[in-house]
């Protein structure tokens, strides 16, 4: 088992959530969970890609839980965060739309960067640490949604 630190308000939300979901949400949401927790183990190590990678692992697992929250059914395969959101029927505030459009489409170049330097160079810890912050906090307001409270 992932061994996650919550705040007593967060982890009481978090078995409220967890109690009443579909078996495979909970294991979406579990699974960005040790996602955004690895990702914070490679941000203290300096692996800048990798945490832009997690980061939108993290996204597309809560998104994913979404979808099959609302489709009653495994979501199909994508990694189009954009898409997810349209498919989990979600109305997410303007700023975080913008951050998942901007993730989105650097998930490629981080996952596969044609040039290493450059790639590192684009993603500083600095912005791989607002990355890593932005993405928490999206994760945190997906978890408190009611498509993810209830059944």
């Amino acid at each position: 088992m992932v061994k996650v630190n919550f705040t007593r308000k967060e982890r009481v939300v978090f078995d409220a959530i967890i109690s009443i979901m579909r078996s495979d949400s909970k294991n979406w949401i579990a699974l960005a969970d040790y996602d955004l927790e690895t990702a914070r183990h490679m941000l203290k190590t300096g692996r800048n890609l990798y945490v832009i990678f997690l980061c939108h692992l993290a996204l597309e697992k809560m998104l994913k839980a979404a979808v099959t929250e609302v489709t009653q059914s495994v979501p199909f395969k994508t990694h189009d965060l954009i898409l997810l959101v349209k498919k989990g029927a979600l109305e997410l505030p303007q700023e975080y739309l913008e951050f998942i459009g901007k993730i989105n489409s650097a998930s490629i170049p981080t996952r596969y960067p044609e040039d290493l330097e450059r790639a590192l160079k684009v993603y500083p810890k600095s912005v791989t640490r607002d990355y890593l912050k932005q993405t928490t906090e999206i994760v945190q307001w997906l978890k408190k949604q009611p498509i993810l409270t209830e059944s």
